[in-house]
């Protein structure tokens, strides 16, 4: 490994490539739906991410993928408008046929180089196929939907969520609004298991990048964990390595996390309620040193090695 890559320069990666919603309000309607159809850049984005952290897609087919689901046979076979028997409809009672999945929800199931389907260990968060509404009728989802005065989706739409990612628990319920369904790759957010969401991404391809910016390169590359991180370092943190650049902090588990970027080294910061308070990761254990040396930690004897892996 050779090149160094600089993830404190990755917002501008990220920029280059995400919707432009603040430009939405000065576009017709059917350029801006082009605009989010045009997914592929974003999708580069996460196969060079990966690859930068060591993440190379298997020869073969995934190990997990949507077709083997019965909830997806199950969905398959309502849209086709099969009649099913009352315990299939039970299983998809927490399912509305009627609203669209956004294509890039679609498209990221299907990549050839998806790190999740080939190799989910790494991720420790389970997906929901097909998407299933909150409220959710059925009563396995925890979350509420949208309240009636919300800027997070049109107000006078329709408030409930669609949700495609869970923790393990579902403690954290990831989804978009239901109102935005038709939209290629509309905003992804994030529940804490109660009645309120918060914007976690500015698609559902970055959120798909930003899922992936928080595992990969804690499991691919050499580590560190700082409980308690001092102040005077939190200050050399922010001043020194800029923001990778998404939408809103990753919340999960009581966690409000930043991303920070350096020479060849991510910074993962949590401001809420984690148990960590700093995470860093090196593509080389030169640079997981010489960040630590920038916020005045010395790490010679606190390094974890990656993760065995099958």
């Amino acid at each position: 490994m050779t090149e160094i890559v600089d993830y404190g320069a990755f917002a501008g990666r990220l920029r280059a490539v995400m919707p432009r919603w603040d430009e939405r309000p000065f576009m017709p309607p059917e350029v801006f739906a082009a605009h989010l159809a045009d997914t592929a850049p974003r999708w580069d984005l996460l196969r060079a991410f990966q690859e930068e952290w060591g993440f190379t897609a298997p020869s073969g087919p995934p190990a997990w993928r949507r077709e083997d689901t019965d909830e997806h046979r199950l969905y398959v076979r309502k849209l086709h408008g099969d009649v099913l028997d009352a315990d299939d409809e039970e299983d998809m009672e927490g399912v509305d046929v009627t609203l669209p999945i956004p294509k890039a929800v679609d498209e990221w199931w299907d990549l050839p180089f998806n790190s999740f389907t080939h190799e989910a260990r790494l991720y420790w968060t389970h997906p929901v196929w097909p998407p299933t509404v909150r409220p959710d009728p059925s009563g396995y989802g925890v979350s509420a939907g949208l309240p009636d005065d919300t800027d997070l989706t049109d107000p006078d739409g329709d408030l409930r969520v669609c949700v495609l990612m869970a923790e393990y628990q579902y403690c954290n319920e990831w989804g978009y609004a239901a109102s935005d369904a038709a939209l290629a790759d509309p905003r992804l957010l994030v529940s804490d298991g109660s009645d309120e969401w918060w914007l976690q991404a500015d698609s559902v391809t970055e959120f798909y990048v930003q899922l992936a910016a928080m595992r990969l390169p804690f499991a691919l590359r050499p580590s560190v964990e700082v409980a308690e991180l001092p102040p005077e370092a939190a200050t050399r943190l922010r001043t020194t390595f800029p923001a990778m650049g998404f939408a809103g902090p990753w919340r999960e588990l009581g966690a409000h996390t930043t991303l920070y970027g350096g020479p060849d080294v991510i910074l993962a910061h949590d401001e809420g309620a984690a148990d960590i308070t700093l995470r860093a990761a090196g593509r080389t254990p030169e640079a997981l040193l010489a960040a630590g040396t920038a916020l005045g930690l010395d790490w010679t004897t606190e390094i974890t090695p990656p993760r065995d892996r099958p």
